[in-house]
């Protein structure tokens, strides 16, 4: 049970397939995934996960040989703000062999902040001698202008992420239009649920489990800009549609 939870910890993890989930949120997605764990121990295995992410990224032997093999990189450069007013953790990753190679909280963004930032991890990967070929980072003007300072002629590439989203956006916001109308549609799964727990039977289950499908459909929302959550609750809502119309037919076919 305790390496079932600690796989299931480490796929909801902050940074993992980019949820960035709480403690109890945590607790909550482990406990519907049927596991029977408390809120104190999920903190307690992530706070050993933290541990061992901390050993691995400092772990700057491991990362200088792999760095010399691989002979180049492609820096990308983000900053993580967990709340207004807290500092801004901003992180400096190659992107070839997904290592962090330098991480720290400012309590600015100025151009001279990132400038040294960026001088750092350079100093660091001279000695080396491994190149930067790119760099990938959002489109604020000071990360640009100190990119341009410390990596000059290094080709600078703006995120696809916020090129895509700002693309997508009308499209997405027409989806999302497009599911508060079909979710309008699907109103009165809770009554149902009600009138099956009075009989319960073989048959009135399978219908339950019907109503949840139809539940988590509608809870599910899609993530901008790849994820349409108009489109995936059409998906879903026509596959419980097929689904209950080819029980129906079996059930009237005549029996031989």
């Amino acid at each position: 049970m305790a390496n079932l939870a600690w796989m299931s910890l480490r796929s909801l993890a902050p940074g993992a397939g980019g949820e960035h989930r709480s403690v109890p949120e945590m607790h909550q997605r482990l406990l519907a995934r049927g596991l029977a764990i408390s809120e104190r121990a999920v903190t307690h295995l992530m706070q050993r996960y933290e541990e061992l992410v901390s050993l691995r990224v400092t772990d700057q032997e491991r990362i200088k040989a792999r760095l010399q093999k691989q002979g180049h990189v492609i820096l990308a450069l983000d900053g993580l703000q967990p709340d207004v007013g807290h500092e801004v953790l901003w992180v400096v990753r190659d992107c070839l062999s997904e290592e962090i190679l330098l991480a720290r909280p400012l309590l600015s963004s100025t151009q001279g902040d990132l400038t040294a930032l960026l001088t750092e991890v350079k100093q660091r990967l001279q000695p080396l001698e491994v190149s930067v070929k790119g760099v990938l980072s959002d489109g604020e003007e000071t990360i640009r202008s100190a990119v341009a300072f410390v990596f000059p002629g290094i080709p600078h590439q703006l995120c696809q992420f916020h090129y895509l989203k700002d693309a997508i956006a009308p499209f997405y916001e027409a989806d999302r239009h497009a599911k508060t109308l079909l979710k309008k549609q699907l109103r009165g799964v809770r009554p149902i649920e009600r009138a099956l727990e009075e009989y319960p039977t073989p048959e009135n289950d399978a219908i339950g489990d019907y109503c949840l499908a139809v539940r988590a459909s509608l809870t599910d929302d899609g993530r901008s800009p790849l994820e349409a959550c108009g489109l995936r609750l059409y998906d879903r809502i026509t596959q419980v549609s097929d689904s209950t119309g080819r029980v129906q037919e079996k059930k009237d076919c005549p029996q031989p």
